[in-house]
C-alpha cells in the first residue's frame, strides 16, 4: 500500500487531503508541524511527503533536507503559500520533487502524486 505523509498546520487542508487520499486507497499519516513529521518519518517511512513550508517548530525546508539526507527514496512535494521565485528555487535546490502553491487543485495534486510514485 502506498503510504503518504501530509504535513500542514492548517486543519482544513489536512482533513480534505486525508479524505482525498484515503478515498484513493492510500495509507495516510498526518503531522501538524515539522517536528511531528520527523518522528513519523522515522517510525514508518512514507513514499511521498506533502509538505507545507511555514510551520511551527521545524519548517518544511528542514524536513525536506532531513528526508533527502536520510531517506532519498521518499518523494517530497512542497504545498505552500510561498510563491516567490526565490522560494520555489530554494525548495527545488534542497531536493523537492515538486513545488505547488496554494490555492491548489486537489485533482491536480492527486495526479501529480500518482505520477511520482509510478
Amino acid at each position: 500500500m502506498n503510504r503518504i505523509l501530509i504535513v500542514d498546520d492548517e486543519p482544513n487542508i489536512l482533513l480534505s487531503l486525508e479524505f482525498l487520499f484515503k478515498k484513493e486507497g492510500f495509507q495516510v499519516l498526518i503531522a501538524r508541524d515539522g517536528e511531528e513529521a520527523l518522528e513519523l518519518i522515522e517510525q514508518s517511512t512514507p513514499k511521498v511527503v506533502i509538505l507545507d513550508i511555514m510551520m511551527p517548530k521545524v519548517d518544511g525546508y528542514e524536513v525536506c533536507q532531513h528526508l533527502k539526507k536520510n531517506h532519498e527514496e521518499v518523494k517530497v512535494i512542497f504545498l505552500t503559500a510561498k510563491s516567490k521565485e526565490q522560494d520555489i528555487e530554494k525548495g527545488k535546490n534542497i531536493g523537492a520533487d515538486l513545488y505547488l502553491t496554494k490555492p491548489f487543485s486537489t485533482k491536480n495534486l492527486l495526479n501529480q502524486v500518482k505520477a511520482l510514485i509510478n
